[in-house]
C-alpha cells in the first residue's frame, strides 16, 4: 500500500511537472516505476502510457479551458505522433530484457540531458499565437517524438515542446498546452501497441496503472493553471538533472573501468546539472522584459549661469 501511495504522489508531482512544462510525466513517471515497482523498461512504459490516457485527457481539457490551444496544431502534431507512438510500442514489446534496459537508460538519459541544456540558456518568451512551426516540420517532430515516448518511456515532451519553444514563434503556455492535448492521440495509439503486445503484463500491473492516473488527474488543472503564471526554467533543469543522474548510475555499469568512478561521476553531474539550472533561471530573468515602476531622469543645466542640475521621477 505505501508503494502504490507513492507512486500515486509519483504521477501528482509528474503531472504537475508536465501540466506545467509540457515534458516530463513519461519519464519521471517511468523513472519511479523502474525504481519502486522493480517492472521492467517494456511493463513501466506500458503502464505509464495507459494511465496517460486519463492525464493526457483531463490535462486537455484542463487546457482548453484556459485557452491554451491551437487545435490545428493538435492534429499535424499528434496524427503523425500516434503512428510513431504505435511503431515504438510494438518495437519495445518484443524487445528482450537484456536489450530494452540499456535502450531506455540511454534515452531518458539523453532527454536529462536535453532538458538540462535546453533549460540552461533561459526561455525566450515569445508572444505570437500562429502555428508554432511549418507543417512539415510539425509532422516530422511528432512522428520522431511519438517513436521516441514509446519506445523510451518517455520523451514526447522534451522532443516536441522543447524544440517548439526553441524556435520561439508561440508563446510558450500555448506550446504546452497543444503538446498536452496532442499527448492524447499518442498515448492511445502507444497504449493499444503495448495492449496487443503486452497484455497480460498490463493486467497484472493494474493498481499501479490506477495509482497514477489517480495522481496525475489531480494535478492536471492545477498545472494548467500554473503554466499562465511561473516560470518554469528551474523546475526544467531540476527534472532533466534528476533524470541523468538516476539512469547515470545504470549506464555507468555497462564501462567496468568507469565503476571506480561512479561516485565522483555522480556528484559531479549533479553539481554540474544545479549550476546549469541556476545559471537558466538568471538569464531568464534577464531575457524576461520588465516595465519600470519609476525611474529617474536627469535634466542637465541650463546654459544660465544659476541654473542647478535637477533630477525627476516619473512613475
Amino acid at each position: 500500500m505505501n508503494k502504490l501511495l507513492l507512486i500515486a504522489l509519483g504521477g501528482l508531482l509528474a503531472q504537475l511537472v508536465d501540466g506545467s512544462l509540457g515534458m516530463g510525466f513519461g519519464a519521471t513517471s517511468s523513472t519511479l516505476l523502474l525504481a519502486l515497482a522493480a517492472m521492467n523498461p517494456a511493463s513501466a512504459s506500458a503502464v505509464v502510457h495507459v494511465a496517460e490516457l486519463g492525464t493526457t485527457l483531463a490535462s486537455g481539457v484542463s487546457h482548453w479551458r484556459f485557452n491554451n490551444i491551437d487545435w490545428k496544431v493538435v492534429l499535424r502534431l499528434g496524427l503523425p505522433g500516434a503512428v510513431g507512438a504505435f511503431a515504438g510500442a510494438t518495437l519495445l514489446s518484443n524487445l528482450s530484457l537484456a536489450t530494452a534496459k540499456p535502450v531506455m537508460a540511454t534515452i531518458l538519459t539523453l532527454i536529462g540531458i536535453n532538458l538540462v541544456l535546453r533549460f540552461s540558456t533561459g526561455r525566450r518568451t515569445a508572444r505570437g499565437t500562429g502555428a508554432p512551426a511549418t507543417p512539415r516540420t510539425l509532422s516530422f517532430l511528432g512522428l520522431f517524438g511519438g517513436f521516441v515516448d514509446a519506445a523510451g518511456g518517455g520523451g514526447w515532451g522534451p522532443v516536441t515542446s522543447s524544440t517548439l519553444m526553441s524556435i520561439g514563434k508561440t508563446e510558450p503556455r500555448r506550446i504546452v498546452g497543444t503538446v498536452n492535448t496532442a499527448e492524447f492521440l499518442v498515448t492511445l495509439a502507444a497504449s493499444l501497441g503495448f495492449v496487443l503486445g503486452m497484455w497480460q503484463e498490463l493486467t497484472e500491473h493494474l493498481l499501479p496503472v490506477l495509482a497514477l492516473l489517480a495522481g496525475g488527474v489531480l494535478a492536471a488543472p492545477f498545472a494548467a493553471w500554473l503554466v499562465t503564471r511561473i516560470n518554469p526554467t528551474a523546475l526544467g533543469g531540476f527534472v532533466g538533472t534528476c533524470l541523468v543522474v538516476t539512469h547515470l548510475p545504470y549506464l555507468i555499469g555497462l564501462a567496468p573501468a568507469l565503476a571506480p568512478y561512479s561516485l565522483p561521476l555522480i556528484l559531479a553531474t549533479a553539481l554540474t546539472g544545479l549550476f546549469l539550472s541556476v545559471r537558466g533561471v538568471l538569464r531568464s530573468r534577464q531575457l524576461t522584459p520588465r516595465r519600470p515602476t519609476g525611474y529617474q531622469e536627469t535634466v542637465p543645466p541650463s546654459i544660465h549661469p544659476l541654473a542647478t542640475s535637477t533630477t525627476h521621477t516619473k512613475d
